[in-house]
C-alpha cells in the first residue's frame, strides 16, 4: 500500500477508481480545462512530465495549482506513471506504491471515471500505435500469472526481494500438520546422492517415523563421543540406523545436524528450516552461463559488450568455490566441487584467450572457463557478435554447451545460473532439459533503458532486436526457480520509478503480443544478494603498505603526460586541481558523454576540478559496436564544442584491474571523486570499487547505486536527467572541501563504513548457495504446478521466440568447416585429477577437439525435450 504522512492521502489498492470522481469534482473547472488539453493533441502516450506540463498550462495561478496538487487529485496524478490518450478517453496507469498498479479511464467530456483491467489499459496504448491489431479479437495475449494461482505470493512491498525467507515459511506450512506431512522432505533426503553414492539417509529410514526413531538413537550414540571425533571413525555405526555420509565432519556437527532435522520433522519453523537446508549436501557442481562479449581474465575489459559482468562473475566464482569447499569439509565429505563458467569461444580473439576452450580460473582450485563456439550449418562463427544480434545462435549453442558440460563434469550440475538475457535463456533451456535447479541474474534488462521500447519495438527492432530480447527475458524469468538481484530497486524500483522487473509485469508490443501478466514482483523467486568487491584489489588509499606503487609511474603518465597516444587523448594543464573520475563502457546508457557535457557547461565545476574518463576507444573505426561508435563521435564533438583541451583526459578502456584499483587510489590522493552518471544502473560495481578505495562517490539515483549510497553520508546521489543540478552538486562538494578540510575525509570514511557493513562476497556466496538448496526442494514440493507452467513455456518458446530468432540476420562471414564428431567424444577427461591439474596452475585440460559437437541433423531437440 502507499506510504502515508500527514500531508499524503492514504489510498489503498483498488481505491483509485472510487476516489478519483470526488477528487475531480473538487477541481472540476480546472480539470475540464486540463483534460481538454490532454485530448486536444489527439492520440498520444503521456508520461508524468507531460501531464505536469499540461497541468501547469491549465492552472496558471501558482497558488491554485499548488492547492490542487496538494490534495487527493494531486496525489493520484503524481503516482501516475503514464497515460494513454484515445479521445475522448484518457487511460491512467497509477502506481500507488512499488509493485501495486491500478488502471482507470476518464472521459474528458464529463470527467466520468471507470476502473479498467490491465488488458483494457494495454489496448488503449496499442490503439495509439496499431489500432487494427488492438481491436483484433485474436491478438496473442500472454498470461503467465494464470499458472501461479496455487503458489503463495508476498503481499507487502517491503517483503519484495526476501523470497528465500518466505519460501522457508511456506515450506514450514506445507510440512506441518499430520505426522506424515514431512514425507516429501524424507523423499528428498532419500534421493540425495553424489555420483551414485547415497548421502544423508537410505531406504532403511524411508518414512517419517522410521527416520525420527533412527535420529533419536543415533543422537544418543553421537552425544557419547568427544565433540571433535572425526566422522570417519563412527560412520559405520550410523549406517546401522540407515544414515549415510553428509551429516558433518565431527561428532559435534553431526549431532547438531541431526537435532536440526529432528526438530524440523517434529515441529518445523522457518529459521530451523533455513539452517537445515544450509547444511544439506546438495551443492557440488555449479554451471554459470555468460555467452556474450569477450569473457576472459585479462585484456578483455573495455572490449564491446565486455565490462562489469565479467568482473562480477569471476569474483562470484571465487567466493562460491570458497564457500563450497568450506561446506563440503563441514559435511564430512571428500568431494571436489566443480564450477564451470560457460561462455562463447571466439576464434578471432583479438589477442585475448577467448579462443581457448578450457581455462583455469585464477585463485581457484576447481573452477574453469569453458568456451563453446557459435555455429551455423556452415561451421564455427569466427568473430565477435553484438549481444543484440546473437539470438539465432543460442538454441544450437545450448545443445552444444549441454553436451560439453555433461562430458566435463561427468554428470549433471546441481545448480545452473544464467547471466543477462542470453545466458538466462540458455540456462533455462538446459535446466529444463536436465531437470536442474536454476537461478538467473539480469544485470541489466534492456527494456528499462529505452523509453517506450515495448510499444515502439518495430522502430527499434532492426537495430536492437528487442522483440527477441523481451521475449527471451519473459521466458527466463518464468522458467527459473529463483532470481538473484543486487538491489530492491532492480526488482520494484523506488517510490517514483518502477523497477526493471516490475516494468515486465504488464506491457505490450503492438503487432506481436500483449503481456497482461509477465512477472509478479511479489513472487517468492525474487532475492536480493548484493555482490562485493575483491578487497585484495580494491582497498583504501590510506593502506600505504599495500599500495601498488610500481604502477605509479605508469599512472602518472596515463593522467598527466602532455602528448596524445593510443592510450590517452587530451591533457590536464593544471595538475593541482582534484580529479573527478569515471570509468565505464562507452555506450548511451552509461552516459559518459552526458558527464562530459555537464562538465563542459559548468564553468564553476571546471574551475574546481579536472575531468578524467576511462571509456572505449578514441577512433570510431576501431569499434564494431553501433552505440560505441556514436558515443565516440559525440565525445570528440563535445570536447571541441566546450573547448575542454587542458581540462579533460580521455583514457582508453583499461583491462588491468590491479592497476585500475591503484588508479582509484591515486585519484583519491588528489582528493578527487568518482562519478557514475548512468541513465540507469542495475547495481554499479564501479561504485563499490571506488568506495572500497576510499574515493568519495557521486552516483546515479536511477537504479542500484541509490541503495548502495546513503546520500550525503556515504556518498551522493545525482540525477542523470538533470545535468545542471548534478554538476552543481559536485561543484558544491569541492567548494565545501575548500572551507572544511575534514569534509572530504568524512565522506570517504562514510563510504568505507557502508561497504564493510553491507557488501562482501562472503555474504553473497552464502545466500546464493542457500537459495540453490532451498529452491531445489521448493521446486519438488510444487512440481505439478511447475510442470504445467513449463508446458505453457514450451509453447511460448517454440511458437514465438524461435520464429523471432530466425528473423535476426545471420552474420555474413567466412566460417570454418569442421568434421562432425559424436557428442561423446568431444572432451576426453584427463587421467590427472582436476585438483592436481589446477594446483599446477599452468595448463588447461586437454581436449580432443576445440569445437563443440554438431547438432544432430535429424531428430532436432527443441525446448521441452527431456530424454528422461
Amino acid at each position: 500500500m502507499a506510504s502515508s504522512s500527514s500531508s499524503t492521502p492514504v489510498i489503498k489498492q483498488q481505491d483509485i477508481a472510487d476516489s478519483m470522481p470526488d477528487a475531480l469534482k473538487k477541481s472540476r473547472y480546472h480539470m475540464k480545462r486540463c483534460f481538454a488539453r490532454f485530448v486536444g493533441s489527439g492520440r498520444r502516450l503521456m508520461k508524468y512530465r507531460h501531464m505536469m506540463d499540461e497541468i501547469e498550462n491549465s492552472i496558471e495561478d501558482e497558488a491554485e495549482r499548488s492547492r490542487v496538487m496538494d490534495g487527493l487529485l494531486g496525489y493520484i496524478l503524481s503516482t501516475t506513471q503514464e497515460a494513454a490518450v484515445v479521445p475522448p478517453y484518457v487511460a491512467f496507469a497509477v502506481r500507488p506504491s512499488p509493485g501495486l498498479w491500478e488502471f482507470v479511464k476518464v472521459n474528458a467530456d464529463d470527467l466520468g471515471v471507470e476502473s479498467i483491467t490491465t488488458a483494457e489499459y494495454l489496448k488503449f496504448k496499442e490503439t495509439i500505435f496499431d489500432e487494427n491489431w488492438a481491436n483484433d479479437e485474436n491478438t496473442l495475449e500472454i498470461d503467465f500469472g494464470a499458472f501461479d494461482f496455487s503458489i503463495p505470493h508476498l503481499t507487502l512491498n517491503y517483503s519484495i526481494g526476501n523470497g528465500h525467507n518466505y519460501v522457508s515459511k511456506f515450506m514450514t506450512s506445507k510440512l506441518s500438520g499430520s505426522s506424515e506431512s514431512a514425507k516429501p522432505l524424507v523423499d528428498y533426503l532419500l534421493a540425495m546422492n553424489h555420483q551414485g553414492e547415497s548421502l544423508m539417509i537410505n531406504e532403511m529410514v524411508n518414512t517419517v517415523s522410521k527416520l525420527q526413531t533412527a535420529l533419536i538413537a543415533a543422537e544418543v550414540f553421537v552425544s557419547s563421543l568427544p565433540k571433535d571425533t572425526p566422522h570417519q571413525s563412527f560412520e559405520h555405526r550410523l549406517k546401522d540406523w540407515g544414515l549415510e555420509k553428509g551429516w558433518g565432519d565431527t561428532a559435534e556437527r553431526v549431532k547438531e545436524t541431526m537435532r536440526q532435522l529432528s526438530e524440523v520433522l517434529q515441529a518445523p519453523d522457518p529459521l530451523k528450516m533455513e539452517l537445515l537446508f544450509s547444511r544439506l549436501p546438495t551443492m557440488f557442481n555449479v554451471v554459470i552461463f555468460s555467452p556474450h562479449g569477450y569473457f576472459g581474465q585479462a585484456d578483455v575489459l573495455g572490449l564491446p559488450d565486455t565490462g562489469g559482468q565479467v568482473v562480477y562473475i569471476l569474483d562470484q566464482v571465487r567466493a562460491l568455490e570458497e564457500e563450497l569447499l568450506q561446506r563440503i569439509k563441514q559435511q564430512g565429505l571428500s568431494v571436489k566441487p566443480q564450477i564451470l563458467v560457460v561462455t562463447r569461444l571466439i576464434p578471432d580473439a583479438k589477442g585475448t584467450k577467448c579462443n581457448q576452450e578450457i581455462e583455469p580460473i585464477l585463485n581457484t582450485k576447481h573452477s574453469h572457463i569453458l568456451r563453446v563456439p557459435f555455429r551455423t550449418e556452415k561451421g564455427v562463427i569466427q568473430q565477435w557478435i553484438s549481444r543484440f544480434d546473437i539470438y539465432p545462435y543460442l538454441e544450437r549453442y545450448a545443445q552444444d554447451a549441454c553436451a560439453m558440460i555433461l562430458a566435463h563434469m561427468e554428470g549433471k550440475p546441481d545448480l545452473i545460473i544464467g547471466n543477462y538475457t542470453d545466458g538466462n535463456l540458455v540456462a533455462s533451456l538446459i535446466a529444463s532439459k536436465l531437470g536442474v535447479t536454476q537461478g538467473t541474474i539480469a544485470h541489466a534488462l534492456e527494456k528499462t533503458k529505452y523509453e517506450d521500447s515495448d510499444v515502439k519495438w518495430k522502430e527499434l527492432d532492426g537495430k536492437y532486436h528487442f522483440s527477441c530480447q523481451f521475449t527471451a527475458d519473459m521466458f527466463s524469468m518464468n522458467a527459473t526457480d529463483f532470481i538473484i538481484t543486487s538491489t530492491f530497486q532492480e526488482i520494484a524500483g523506488s517510490k517514483d520509478r518502477p523497477g526493471q522487473y516490475e516494468s515486465h509485469a504488464a506491457f505490450t508490443m503492438p503487432g506481436l503480443c500483449r503481456v497482461v501478466s509477465g512477472i509478479n514482483v511479489f513472487d517468492t523467486k525474487f532475492n536480493i544478494a548484493a555482490p562485493g568487491a575483491d578487497q585484495s584489489v580494491y582497498f583504501p588509499y590510506t593502506e600505504k603498505q599495500k599500495r601498488l606503487t610500481s604502477f605509479h609511474p605508469a599512472i602518472e603518465e596515463l593522467l598527466y603526460s602532455k602528448e596524445d597516444t593510443k592510450e590517452h587523448h587530451g591533457y590536464l594543464s593544471d595538475r593541482k586541481k582534484p580529479i573527478i573520475f569515471s570509468m565505464a563502457r562507452l555506450d548511451t546508457v552509461k552516459n559518459i558523454s552526458g558527464l562530459t557535457e555537464w562538465y563542459g557547461k559548468n564553468k564553476r565545476l571546471r574551475s574546481l576540478v579536472n575531468l578524467v574518463v576511462v571509456a572505449g576507444f578514441f577512433d570510431p573505426s576501431k569499434s564494431k559496436d553501433r552505440e560505441e561508435i556514436a558515443e565516440i563521435k559525440k565525445m570528440h564533438s563535445l570536447i571541441e564544442k566546450y573547448q575542454l583541451k587542458g581540462q579533460i583526459r580521455w583514457i582508453a578502456a583499461q583491462n588491468d584491474r590491479y592497476r585500475n584499483g591503484e588508479l582509484y587510489r591515486y585519484i583519491a590522493d588528489t582528493k578527487g571523486a568518482f562519478v557514475q552518471p548512468a541513465l540507469y544502473e542495475a547495481f554499479g560495481l564501479t561504485v563499490i570499487e571506488a568506495m572500497n578505495c576510499g574515493l568519495p562517490t557521486f552516483a546515479t539515483n536511477q537504479g542500484g547505486p541509490a541503495e548502495i549510497i546513503v546520500d550525503g553520508v556515504s556518498g551522493f546521489h545525482i540525477d542523470p536527467n538533470n545535468g545542471d543540478e548534478s554538476s552543481n552538486k559536485i561543484a558544491n562538494f569541492f567548494e565545501k572541501c575548500k572551507t572544511d578540510s575534514e569534509y572530504w575525509n568524512r565522506v570517504s570514511a562514510g563510504g568505507l563504513q557502508r561497504i564493510y557493513e553491507c557488501y562482501t562476497w562472503k555474504i553473497y556466496a552464502t545466500k546464493v548457495l542457500n537459495m540453490g538448496s532451498t529452491y531445489g526442494f521448493w521446486r519438488q514440493l510444487n512440481k505439478d504446478q511447475k510442470n504445467a507452467k513449463n508446458r505453457y513455456l514450451q509453447l511460448f518458446y517454440n511458437l514465438l521466440f524461435r520464429k523471432l530468432a530466425k528473423g535476426v540476420p545471420i552474420l555474413n562471414e567466412e566460417v570454418r568447416e569442421e568434421p562432425q564428431q559424436p557428442a561423446s567424444t568431444v572432451i576426453t577427461k584427463p587421467q590427472q585429477p582436476a585438483a592436481a591439474a589446477a594446483a599446477e596452475g599452468t595448463k588447461p585440460r586437454p581436449s580432443t577437439q576445440t569445437s563443440a559437437p554438431r547438432r544432430p541433423q535429424s531428430g532436432v531437440q527443441r525446448y521441452g525435450d527431456n530424454p528422461k
